[in-house]
């Protein structure tokens, strides 16, 4: 399994990224609590999956100019796209599950033509260190008389920690085999595959995309997180969420080997767990399939990040210290100059 793995940090000085709407336990009525996950340690703010992969879709399509799935509601309670990943580059990799039954003339029941596909980008809701919420009190007294309308929202300052992995067997590739999350394609998507030469050789109901088009949907992936936007609360807070701190790789492996190199509860002694990140290199440098890539944007942590500098990573691993940005850029720049990555 060839994947792109990532981990990062997005610094949070202000924010309430993400809300859960009214807090009915807090003494104003009208209070906007953020999103909270309680661990041992205490309470974490946290974003979800869902509003991270909103933020990073909204990049594509706006900044990347992606051909995004129209999306139709069915019934009360569903929405589906067109669960097309030929034309719409995101039911591509974000992936889908268009569940429907259709009528078939001269039979009883409907047919069942759900199609899924499992999304190639996986990512980890972006989670806090442990810290208590701020509770900022406002009002609305603008132009009207009587008595102001009061009101309470949450925030914190926090640094985000998040991990994705990017599965480049998957990305660009379809299946219709009939069963759970194998049937990607319906019959005639899969009649215009076989008809514009889409099959795979040596291998039944498997169809792929050109290797040039799966390497710009995945190179394109990736430098959206340059210019990674979104959130609650922008009118009031405005946090620039772009990572400050990014590690890059391809790993011959499904694992994200760098979820444990951020500390799990203060950075005290450094954004990056040096000690863990030798391990992990030493452990599956074999694995690597490019060099490793870390950003960090200068000036943001302590003085320890100065040590990253003249960290020296074990002898087989190319390791790059430099920008997030100008990590980002370098590591899409290797990848894309290796075919074999994509299958070509």
């Amino acid at each position: 399994m060839k994947t792109i793995i990532g981990a990062y940090l997005i610094d949070a000085p202000f924010s309430a990224l993400n809300n859960r709407g009214i807090d009915p336990r807090a003494a104003n009525e009208n209070e906007v609590a953020t999103k909270t996950i309680n661990s041992p340690e205490g309470v974490r703010p946290y974003v979800s999956a869902q509003a991270l992969r909103y933020w990073w879709r909204q990049v594509l399509k706006n900044k990347f100019n992606w051909n995004c799935s129209p999306v139709e509601k069915v019934g009360s309670n569903q929405a589906i796209t067109e669960a097309d990943p030929i034309i719409y580059d995101d039911d591509d990799i974000f992936g889908y599950m268009s569940a429907r039954k259709v009528e078939v003339e001269g039979k009883k029941k409907p047919e069942n033509v759900t199609v899924t596909r499992v999304s190639p980008l996986k990512c980890s809701p972006l989670i806090g260190l442990p810290i208590r919420v701020t509770s900022d009190f406002g009002v609305m007294n603008r132009d009207f008389e009587g008595d102001p309308v009061l009101y309470n929202h949450q925030f914190y300052s926090n640094i985000l920690k998040g991990i994705f992995a990017l599965d480049l067997d998957t990305a660009g590739t379809f299946t219709c085999i009939n069963k759970p999350g194998s049937k990607n394609l319906s019959e005639d998507l899969v009649k215009r595959c076989e008809a514009q030469g889409m099959a795979v050789e040596n291998s039944t109901k498997h169809y792929a995309v050109a290797a040039d088009l799966k390497k710009k949907r995945v190179s394109e992936t990736l430098a959206a997180l340059k210019y990674l936007n979104g959130g609650a609360m922008h009118t009031l807070h405005l946090t620039e969420v772009t990572p400050k701190v990014i590690i890059l790789a391809a790993l011959n492996s499904g694992n994200n080997i760098f979820m444990g190199v951020f500390p799990h509860q203060d950075y005290e002694q450094g954004l990056i767990n040096l000690d863990a990140l030798n391990a992990v290199l030493e452990d599956y440098q074999d694995d690597l399939l490019s060099g490793v890539y870390i950003g960090i944007l200068p000036g943001f942590g302590s003085e320890n990040e100065k040590e990253l500098m003249q960290f020296k990573a074990p002898a087989r691993v190319t390791l790059t210290v430099t920008t997030p940005v100008k990590a980002i850029d370098g590591f899409i720049q290797e990848i894309s100059g290796n075919d074999a990555l994509f299958g070509a």
